[in-house]
């Protein structure tokens, strides 16, 4: 009986009462963090902290790449982590955070030690509403992946808008530009850029092409045909195309409306729950 009083008065003071103790099977195990896509991601962040770095050193050459290369990093995490089923909360959130540098600060501070600092308070306030529109338009993004068809963006994405804005940039110091001339042309771009991303004009997300499916053989010489383009003065294409696309959805806008479709196909309401639906 002693001994049995012994075995229970320990078992009560460290804690680890066997009729109260949880099984294997319904213990909690503690979640870890998926290694591939969060390292492509925090390689994206990366690319933005280094064109800043790249800006402040006068290497504005060297701080479009960085931009670039995030965009690039940017558009694979997403798909790697679906293709090896490895998605979560925690990459979601460090993918916001890490397009709000990449996308929104870099781009903006980038322009303004370029040409907008020439231009006092006025390029400074271009590159914060920059800056505050990208803040903006992730955050509406992140509320509304619920209600929205997604075939569209809502809004100018927002490595579209980095890309206007660095590929600007790019081009300019590709082509050995004055820049005293540009100060006004960037500030009216940079505007542009970061104000079109919290419209609701929709733009083409390209998210219902699946690289699973089967194409015609001319598709494949297309894409050849395209990176042969692309390759003839890179800084020139790829701000056209960024352009072109920067364009488009005010395109589609006008054309829905002359036609007399809606001219807003995504929600614009945070109240998820509540319009579940209704645009599908």
């Amino acid at each position: 009986m002693s001994a049995a009083r012994g075995d229970s008065r320990t078992s009560m003071h460290d804690g680890t009462d066997p009729l109260n103790e949880p099984s294997s099977e319904i213990r909690k195990r503690s979640k870890g963090i998926y290694m591939v896509p969060n390292m492509i991601t925090l390689a994206a962040l990366f690319g933005g902290f280094y064109a800043i770095v790249m800006a402040m050193n006068g290497r504005f050459d060297l701080a479009t790449v960085g931009i670039f290369a995030a965009m690039v990093l940017d558009s694979l995490d997403g798909r790697v982590a679906r293709m090896t089923n490895t998605q979560s909360a925690f990459g979601e959130q460090m993918d916001s955070l890490s397009d709000m540098v990449s996308f929104g600060a870099a781009p903006g501070l980038v322009a303004y030690v370029w040409v907008l600092k020439d231009i006092g308070r006025w390029g400074w306030i271009a590159a914060f509403v920059y800056c505050a529109c990208a803040a903006l338009r992730l955050a509406r993004f992140n509320v509304n992946t619920g209600v929205v068809d997604k075939r569209y963006f809502q809004g100018l994405p927002s490595p579209a808008a980095a890309a206007l804005v660095a590929g600007f940039i790019w081009l300019a110091t590709e082509l050995e530009l004055n820049r005293t001339l540009l100060v006004w042309p960037m500030f009216v771009l940079t505007l542009y850029a970061g104000l079109t991303m919290v419209t609701n004009v929709p733009f083409y997300s390209f998210k219902d092409l699946s690289l699973k499916k089967s194409v015609p053989f001319a598709a494949i010489v297309l894409v050849a045909l395209g990176i042969a383009v692309i390759n003839i003065h890179p800084p020139t294409v790829l701000f056209g195309l960024f352009v072109i696309y920067g364009l488009s959805g005010y395109a589609m806008y006008f054309w829905r409306k002359s036609k007399g479709r809606p001219t807003s196909v995504i929600s614009t309401s945070t109240d998820e729950p509540d319009e579940r639906g209704l645009h599908e």
